[in-house]
């Protein structure tokens, strides 16, 4: 080979290197388009259901933290009602019974009078009735 067709081939193959790299960068610049156009669409989407998903998160949190809240308060005034509403059926109870016991013993009282009161007046009966007998038979 002639020292001209060498530097030839050099040159050639210079030119072939710089057109690669020109068409490397074209490539290169069209794949990242291609790949953007690919995923970035994927990506936003993706972004907005994590920021939607985690608002949601964020709510229910906020909602389970009130649940929590709602039912400590409740079960300390349920366990409260509860201990008033069975302090109310025993006083309840017990008021009934304190006041049928007070009526029996009213009851007995009066009956005992009254039945002294009969006694007495029988006594006096039997003793109109004696005096009636011994005058009929004197």
């Amino acid at each position: 080979m002639a020292e001209e067709e060498i530097r030839t081939n050099i040159s050639d193959l210079k030119d072939d290197i710089t057109r690669i790299e020109e068409d490397m960068t074209k490539k290169e610049a069209n794949a990242e388009k291609e790949i953007e156009a690919d995923w970035d669409s994927k990506i936003h989407d993706t972004k907005s259901n994590l920021d939607i998903a985690e608002a949601d998160l964020k709510e229910a949190i906020e909602k389970a933290d009130e649940w929590v809240s709602k039912r400590n308060r409740l079960t300390v005034e349920v366990k409260s009602l509860k201990k008033e509403h069975e302090n109310l059926l025993k006083g309840k109870d017990k008021a009934l019974k304190d006041k049928l016991n007070n009526i029996e013993k009213e009851k007995k009282s009066k009956i005992k009078a009254k039945e002294k009161d009969i006694a007495t007046l029988e006594k006096k009966l039997e003793k109109l009735e004696n005096e009636k007998l011994k005058q009929k038979l004197a």
